[in-house]
């Protein structure tokens, strides 16, 4: 894509953004009737994202080992993500330390949601778990992209293994890769009114307007707690990583069109066909952006693990329920793990969060109040 008609995608999607904010305020559940536009542009993201990761993921081993940096590269990538991811859990539980949002919240009449009720088993070794499956079309159907990756990760080492025999295999993901880029550019032109569809409907279900001040008004300092931190991670962290790799605000404009999208679809999962476009575009090396983007859409789930932090000692505090330290570090632990087997699909950090709970007995039911702005 040129950069002009890039540039006039993103003032699309970013104008597709504010009027969706606009028409979900202020019309309210009339918005909904869109709600299947965005949904249209969500599932076509969705459609390439297996072939993509597949063949992203296996040109990216195949091409950064054939250079003797895979281990290196590898390293690097796992060692990021754990440190980042670390770091955003560290500042959720400062911050709710801090701020206390869940005290004097009533809990009268918490549910648990039946989502939640339904995996209740669930513990650390249900996150191992995640990153196997018995059949990758069931992964792939049930958004659980961890086996798949791990998967793909482990045909390209074996294609390195082989040899020549294995590069006719490899040429073949190549292409694939790329076609399946250049469908990503086909889809993206719907994504002005699928982000604002997606955006409106989202907002029409909250009640327009005056349902989202009400939603707001009972769990305000907890919604302003886990934005915070999300700000401070993004604007900070990611500030101070950018200038480290000598790229600054022009390289956060090349990735306006994955993150907007992002915003409006509140998937990782997919949004990750645009990142690797965008990346891509920015000048980063494809063979890095093929082996790091995947791995990361999946395993560097910061805001998830904040969240997760700060919504356990929400509801710690909600039910007047002291954690020490050695229970806030089980915390910490417990939401870093979790965060790398959530789904990359809205509201995926719900169910991973009985992990987090349980591991601290807290009350299940506790999710319950976290419901009305979850989606916020």
């Amino acid at each position: 894509m040129s950069p002009r008609a890039s540039r006039t995608l993103l003032l699309a999607i970013l104008a597709g953004a504010v009027a969706g904010v606009l028409c979900g305020w202020f019309y309210g559940p009339a918005m909904v009737k869109v709600g299947w536009i965005g949904r249209f542009f969500l599932d076509a993201l969705k459609m390439t994202l297996v072939p993509l990761i597949v063949a992203a993921m296996i040109t990216g081993v195949t091409g950064i080992g054939r250079t003797g940096r895979l281990g290196r590269m590898g390293g690097l990538a796992v060692a990021y993500y754990a440190s980042t991811t670390a770091l955003a859990v560290l500042l959720g539980l400062f911050l709710v330390n801090w701020i206390e949002p869940g005290a004097g919240i009533p809990v009268a009449g918490a549910e648990t949601p039946e989502k939640v009720a339904e995996k209740a088993e669930g513990g650390i070794p249900a996150i191992f778990l995640q990153m196997v499956a018995p059949s990758l079309a069931d992964a792939a159907a049930g958004n659980r992209m961890l086996p798949i990756i791990l998967f793909s990760l482990a045909l390209g080492i074996a294609l390195l293994g082989i040899g020549e025999r294995g590069q006719p295999v490899a040429a073949f993901f190549d292409g694939l890769n790329e076609a399946m880029m250049k469908l990503v550019l086909w889809i993206m032109v719907l994504a002005p009114v699928g982000v604002f569809a997606l955006i409106a409907a989202r907002l029409g279900q909250a009640g327009g307007g005056e349902g989202i001040l009400r939603e707001l008004a009972a769990l305000g300092r907890y919604a302003a707690t886990v934005a915070l931190g999300l700000a401070i991670h993004f604007l900070v962290l990611a500030g101070i990583l950018w200038w480290l790799a000598g790229r600054g605000v022009g390289y956060v404009a090349a990735m306006g069109q994955a993150l907007l999208t992002a915003f409006g679809t509140a998937s990782s999962s997919a949004t990750l066909p645009l990142t690797v476009r965008c990346a891509t575009e920015a000048g980063v090396d494809r063979r890095s952006v093929r082996f790091v983007l995947p791995l990361g859409a999946t395993m560097n789930m910061d805001g998830t693990a904040l969240y997760e932090a700060v919504a356990a000692m929400f509801i710690a505090q909600a039910y007047g329920i002291e954690l020490g330290l050695g229970e806030q570090a089980l915390i910490f632990v417990t939401a870093t793990l979790a965060a790398v087997g959530a789904a990359g699909i809205p509201q995926a950090g719900l169910v991973t969060m009985i992990i987090v709970l349980t591991a601290v007995n807290l009350p299940l039911e506790g999710i319950g109040l976290l419901l009305a702005i979850d989606w916020f």
